[in-house]
């Protein structure tokens, strides 16, 4: 121990040239009731702002006395009210932190640490994120919660050392990425309600630079803001779910970087997810199957100053006709056709209260399990009890259809009451991800009004929540296998706590849904889910994120570690290893997929897509050279058919960047000024895309 002691001492005098440290020997007792308790150190006498040139926040040491340290969560709290992460649930059963000290310049992540910690780590948050012109004078506390009840602990003593060799902060100027700029005027941002907030958005376009000092030109005006999520709301980098305001904080309908208006929207974090691509990929294939999705945008975010990461901003889920295209369904509406629709359900944890309910049947395979639906929409505030009869009601009439004898028949089973087309694509982007999360806690339905004559179906989707798929994951043995195998239907067979309804495990057993799913699967293999349009979105995605990239990973030292999840596979250390296992996890799946998806594969062939003047062989007649390029795109037409209409240039987010019309079998197209990246050509006749090519900018 006096080794080790000596060792940090040595390293610090010879690094501190002037260092000013202020202490709490006092500390106090950690409760055992889940709470975050206080631990205040008086700052004064400093510079009235701490920063990354000359003088900040340097590094913190601290000594606690715990039994098991891995039921702890650590914060260090400024004077302003900005929260950074120290340390969440590391150690295990190990005891103690032992003059623990965190230092930006350490190697080591505090979460590759063993308890007691006698060293120097990397905090979970940059120490750097300080160092932002804040005034330093004022109270800093040491937040600590013991979130397991049975075992005592208690702060010791913990000190703050700023100096003249302050934490590097993050350099943050410019990005090919929309920039978020997000401001509390220092406040937290709580679970709910939501608090006033500012927001500006700065986007100058597609293969444009944004700069943080450039005019918010995208949206500039106020918010509505909390936190959101479950387990995702307690990481590091913290998710958010905001609404658009006008001055007089009433909901306005804005067009966020291309969306449809909305005044509803999430800013998902990327903790959990080292290729920021999850949740998009998934989202971007439903789309593609010809279902909604929500739409995404990444982003690079701003807190009160402070850079956040890399961000996914996106669509809320929820009725809208851009959206969930749904009838609107108000509370007057408790008869005849208006009661039959829109709702939208969601299959998720419930306490048992109103705003869901217990069904009255149980999964197929787990007769001991009972299972729930939740009101997403009527929420439970506005939804009467005659709709919320009604729609139980048509839950029941479908499940007992279901779980009938003649569940198989077209006119008295279970397809009278769905979408079935519906139910098989969502399977199968949550198969193709293995996303357990998608049939146990993040799973929605949704049904419009019936019609005179007609019974709307049940729909399943959207498709939602994937940051915990498309890897193997230590969760049970159907998520754990590493050779792509297992089915996340099946997610019961990992325990009664999992809530899937088993609707999926009762349609797998009828032929006629195995062979709608095999002859969905197989065609989409043949074009949305072919290798080379999955790799080809994934590296066009890695590449648009290069350089941000860099910075978040910077900014949360995430890299290297299993940051929380039970992450099978060890982290590879680079930003190009994710990738690249990430593209390997999804080989291995297909080739499982392609193997074991059961039913018929002699389908019928899918019908030839509608090109008017344009044989469908002849698309290979349409030439793209040079590519790569950086000045100049030529477009040459070899044969003597009618030439396509349109021509588009979009960039990988699918936002259009030129449309040229076609008068020329030969086309030269000045593409100069895009940046370096990955684009589609698109050629059109009508509305119909007859060929796309990839095109790449390297300058």
């Amino acid at each position: 121990m006096n080794k080790i002691l000596f060792s940090i001492c040595f390293y610090l005098c010879a690094l501190l040239s002037t260092a000013q440290t202020f202490t709490n020997t006092i500390g106090g007792t950690i409760t055992d009731n889940n709470a975050y308790n206080y631990y205040p150190i008086p700052v004064s006498g400093l510079p009235l702002a701490i920063n990354t040139n000359s003088f900040g926040l340097e590094y913190i040491t601290i000594d606690i006395v715990h039994p098991s340290d891995g039921q702890l969560r650590i914060k260090l709290q400024a004077p302003n009210g900005s929260i950074y992460f120290l340390s969440s649930f590391n150690g295990g059963t190990g005891a103690n932190y032992d003059s623990t000290i965190f230092h930006d310049t350490s190697t080591v992540p505090i979460g590759l640490g063993t308890a007691p910690f006698a060293g120097i780590y990397h905090s979970e948050d940059a120490l750097s994120s300080f160092n932002n012109g804040m005034n330093p004078n004022g109270t800093w506390n040491l937040m600590v919660r013991d979130q397991t009840v049975g075992s005592i602990g208690n702060v010791a003593s913990y000190s703050i050392t700023f100096s003249n060799h302050p934490a590097g902060y993050i350099a943050f100027d410019s990005t090919n990425l929309p920039i978020v700029i997000i401001n509390t005027a220092g406040a937290n941002i709580p679970d709910e309600p939501k608090i006033d907030a500012t927001m500006g958005i700065i986007y100058n376009g597609p293969g444009m630079m944004n700069h943080i000092t450039d005019s918010a030109n995208n949206y500039n005006g106020k918010i509505g803001i909390e936190l959101r999520g479950a387990s995702s709301a307690g990481y590091p980098q913290q998710p958010y779910g905001f609404e658009t305001l006008d001055t007089n904080n009433i909901q306005t309908n804005d067009s966020i970087l291309g969306m449809p208006m909305e005044h509803d929207w999430n800013l998902v974090s990327n903790w959990n997810d080292k290729v920021f691509m999850r949740n998009t990929l998934a989202y971007r294939l439903s789309r593609k199957m010809g279902h909604y999705a929500p739409r995404t945008r990444l982003v690079e975010v701003t807190l009160n100053g402070t850079y956040q990461g890399i961000y996914v901003l996106c669509e809320k889920i929820k009725r809208d006709s851009n959206r969930v295209s749904i009838a609107v369904l108000d509370s007057t509406e408790n008869t005849g056709l208006n009661v039959t629709g829109g709702y939208i359900l969601q299959n998720n944890l419930w306490g048992g209260g109103t705003d869901g309910w217990q069904l009255q049947y149980h999964p197929i395979d787990h007769p001991t399990f009972n299972t729930h639906l939740l009101y997403e929409y009527p929420k439970t505030l506005n939804i009467t009890d005659t709709q919320k009869t009604y729609i139980q009601t048509f839950i029941n009439d479908f499940e007992t259809a279901l779980y009938s004898a003649n569940y198989q028949d077209t006119l008295v089973g279970y397809k009278k009451y769905i979408g079935v087309n519906s139910f098989v694509d969502y399977l199968i982007v949550n198969e193709l991800s293995r996303n357990g999360d998608g049939f146990k806690k993040s799973q929605f339905y949704h049904k419009d009004k019936d019609t005179a004559g007609y019974v709307s179906p049940l729909k399943a989707g959207p498709v939602w929540d994937f940051d915990w798929a498309w890897k193997d994951i230590n969760e049970c043995a159907s998520f754990a296998a590493t050779d792509g195998s297992g089915w996340s239907y099946l997610v019961n067979d990992c325990g009664p706590d999992n809530n899937s309804n088993g609707w999926m495990v009762r349609m797998m057993q009828d032929t006629s849904f195995q062979n709608t799913f095999r002859c969905r699967w197989d065609n989409f293999r043949e074009n949305i889910l072919s290798d080379s349009a999955l790799y080809g979105y994934i590296d066009s995605v890695a590449l648009y994120l290069n350089a941000a990239q860099a910075r978040h990973f910077q900014r949360w030292g995430t890299l290297g570690i299993n940051n929380g999840t039970p992450e099978i596979e060890p982290d590879p250390g680079t930003f190009a290893g994710e990738i690249t296992n990430f593209k390997s996890w999804i080989a291995r799946r297909l080739a499982w997929l392609d193997i074991n998806i059961p039913g018929n594969p002699n389908c019928p062939p899918p019908p030839p897509p509608v090109t008017v003047g344009v044989k469908k062989q002849e698309t290979n007649l349409i030439s793209v050279y040079p590519n790569p390029t950086n000045q100049l795109l030529n477009i040459q037409f070899k044969h003597g058919y009618k030439l396509p209409e349109l021509i588009q240039l979009c960039d990988v987010t699918g936002n259009k960047l030129m449309e040229i019309k076609t008068i020329s079998a030969n086309l030269a197209i000045d593409i100069s000024a895009l940046a370096n990246g990955i684009y589609f050509c698109k050629f059109l006749i009508g509305k119909e895309i007859i060929k796309m090519e990839k095109v790449v900018v390297m300058k």
